[in-house]
């Protein structure tokens, strides 16, 4: 079998060309996560580096960067990019964006946090430029740009894309269109000294509020966290997602998102292949009360 495009190997000679391009020490550098994107926290220098690990999605890193100087100009608590780089940055063929490091110091942000972030993004008019809400535009590339994947797999995928897509075509959202974060659940919330902050922006995008609503109803259904934080978000926003009829179509959209996001890295990072293949044999049955666990 081929060897992984970002087995681990390769994404630290990444980040040693990226931390001798900028003078820092990437020694004992920590790997964050590594899903869509691999994300590392230095240990000498209070730096995050971000390495895109999608060959079909580099173009989100254009949004990442708009996105992030937005923020900063309104005042959005949000993770801040490293002052004084040109980014994104061409690493060894890959992207990368680097970023000021939030302590993790203050107590995990409520529910309630999440919803007071949005409500600020939601009233923020987009930056220029920022694309139209086209989720499953991400799916597609995820199975085009997968590293494995069974013909079998990839032609379900396809035709799922393609009947959730025509469900969606007749939804009449309620909310008026508008900046969305685009991935908004509590793993990208940062418990910062000053208080939560933002991250994680390839998603955002000009389109319906519900979607950010959507993460934390469907991370009740599909990972059982408490209905409470549930409840407490959506008292908090003001709207409660889940008692819109096109609810069932955001949980589909938002499921296919959940189940592809590894599928560019998955022979990189072969420990997510059994929870991959138990959400696809759950999506294929039908098997919506199933819970499932998180990538890491």
């Amino acid at each position: 079998m081929p060897d992984g495009r970002f087995t681990p190997g390769k994404l630290h000679r990444v980040l040693s060309s990226t931390c001798a391009r900028l003078g820092l020490d990437p020694t004992g550098a920590r790997l964050l996560r590594f899903t869509n994107n691999a994300v590392y926290a230095l240990v000498h220098d209070p730096v995050v580096v971000r390495i895109v690990g999608s060959t079909r999605l580099r173009d989100r890193v254009g949004t990442v960067v708009r996105v992030a100087e937005h923020f900063a100009r309104h005042g959005i608590p949000a993770v801040r990019l490293l002052e004084g780089v040109d980014q994104p940055m061409h690493v060894d063929g890959h992207l990368v964006t680097v970023w000021h490091q939030v302590p993790v110091t203050g107590p995990p942000a409520s529910p309630a946090d999440l919803a007071d972030l949005l409500r600020r993004v939601h009233a923020l008019p987009p930056p220029d430029g920022l694309g139209e809400w086209t989720p499953l535009r991400t799916v597609r590339a995820r199975v085009q740009d997968a590293e494995e994947l069974s013909a079998v797999d990839r032609r379900f995928l396809l035709t799922r894309c393609a009947e959730v897509e025509d469900r969606l075509a007749t939804l009449e959202f309620p909310l008026a269109t508008g900046f969305v974060h685009g991935d908004a659940y509590p793993g990208n919330v940062i418990p910062g000294p000053a208080g939560p902050v933002l991250c994680d922006f390839d998603s955002s995008c000009v389109g319906p509020p519900e979607w950010d609503l959507t993460p934390l109803a469907v991370g009740r259904e599909r990972f059982g966290d408490p209905p409470e934080h549930y409840r407490e978000f959506a008292s908090a926003y003001g709207f409660d997602v889940t008692a819109w009829s096109g609810f069932a179509v955001l949980r589909a959209v938002r499921e296919l998102k959940l189940t592809t996001s590894v599928l560019p890295i998955l022979r990189s990072h072969p420990p997510v292949r059994p929870e991959l293949h138990r959400r696809l044999d759950d999506l294929r049955r039908g098997r919506a009360d199933t819970q499932w666990t998180r990538y890491r």
